[in-house]
């Protein structure tokens, strides 16, 4: 069973606190380390694959935006050659096109924020991994401290002993007084996505594009002479 059940187990744990309510604070911080460790390499894999949504999105955005040129091409084409009824058709398939764009646009901006936030959790993680790390050196030399205390013991140095005790555990009172508590950003973010189009009629739409279309035309013919 791990010491934290969630991201957010992590990011709000007291390293401190758990390591003294510990049977073996040694082993307690080994595994939480691990853990860490795990949870950051499964939001870096999430976020490989997050940016590899991204990249396939992107490229459909510059597809969809090609096919709309080329509709928009062959409705000309159609209008030069007096065939308005295949023009209101090519321009019926752009505006289709047009919409499917739209909605990629959208799809792409989640993926983005996504992308924010994961980006901010592995910040956090590596942080308090860091943190935790710190931590085990500092048990690390706990540890080799007392070693030298039972050894000056055993050698009766017994006035060296206590004061080489009375110096860590000061060093050691220092460090407590350093360490701050990591707080946990609040990762929520409130989104609206409004429809940026309403529904309209078809062939409305489709009319007054090719209106628009004519438009430029004549003025393009114009010039020309």
């Amino acid at each position: 069973m791990g010491i934290f059940s969630r991201f957010g187990d992590i990011v709000n744990a007291n390293i401190t606190a758990l390591l003294d309510r510990a049977e073996d604070p040694a082993k307690m911080i080994r595994m939480m380390i691990q853990e860490m460790e795990d949870t950051l390499v499964e939001v870096r894999t999430t976020s490989a694959r997050v940016i590899a949504d991204r990249k396939s999105l992107e490229r459909r955005i510059e597809r969809l935006r090609s096919e709309a040129s080329e509709w928009e091409r062959k409705a000309r084409l159609a209008l030069s050659k007096e065939r308005e009824d295949l023009a209101r058709a090519a321009l019926a398939e752009q505006q289709a096109v047009e919409d499917a764009l739209q909605q990629a646009g959208r799809e792409l901006g989640a993926i983005e924020e996504q992308l924010g936030i994961l980006n901010e959790e592995i910040g956090q993680l590596q942080q308090k991994l860091d943190d935790a790390k710190a931590k085990q050196k500092s048990l690390q030399v706990r540890e080799q401290t007392n070693r030298s205390r039972m050894d000056m013991h055993r050698s009766g140095n017994r006035e060296k002993l206590e004061e080489a005790f009375r110096k860590f555990e000061a060093y050691e009172r220092r460090m407590d007084d350093m360490e701050a508590e990591l707080e946990s950003h609040d990762l929520g973010r409130n989104r609206s996505l409004a429809d940026e189009f309403e529904e309209l009629e078809r062939d409305d739409q489709v009319e007054e594009a090719l209106a628009a279309l004519k438009a430029r035309m004549r003025s393009g013919k114009g010039s020309e002479a």
